[in-house]
């Protein structure tokens, strides 16, 4: 990308402007001690969780983040985006938008996602298919990570095939 300014995308749209030709999308759910990741076919059709990272220096963060995206040719990122139920940002929220330009030298474009209720979906999910209290902590932010790119997903290609 040469120093180009990130493609941060915030909306759908935007998206799926930079990746005409769809690809492979990473969704992340960025913890305070964890990042939660998620992949989705190049079609676009669905999210499936990934590995929970554990989150260190972003330097560290990034040539984990760099080699999965080598490994599974990424195209493009969705980036949970914490807002307040009220919409409004907070520092949670401001953080995910520096991590979002942090990711530049990536090359790829990044869509930030509201992410409210993402993380009780994914708690309700769980508790569904009757994993026990402690697979749902190890679990949590991959599958939280995978509603975040789900609704994405839904957003990108309105819900038809």
């Amino acid at each position: 990308m040469g120093g180009a300014a990130p493609l941060i995308c915030t909306t759908a749209a935007e998206l799926r402007g930079a990746l005409p030709d769809g690809g492979a999308l990473l969704g992340l759910d960025l913890g305070t001690k964890t990042i939660g990741t998620a992949l989705a076919d190049a079609g676009w059709r669905f999210a499936t969780a990934g590995k929970t990272l554990p989150r260190g220096k972003f330097t560290r963060d990034f040539e984990a983040l760099n080699a999965l995206v080598a490994e599974r040719r990424v195209a493009g990122i969705v980036l949970g985006l914490p807002l307040n139920m009220d919409g409004s940002e907070g520092p949670r929220a401001q953080a995910a938008r520096a991590y979002a330009r942090n990711l530049a030298p990536l090359g790829l474009p990044v869509l930030l996602w509201d992410e409210r209720w993402s993380t009780t979906s994914a708690e309700r999910d769980l508790i569904a298919q009757d994993f026990s209290r402690a697979k749902r902590a190890e679990r949590i932010d991959s599958a939280a990570a995978a509603v975040i790119l789900q609704a994405a997903l839904d957003a990108l290609t309105g819900g038809m095939f």
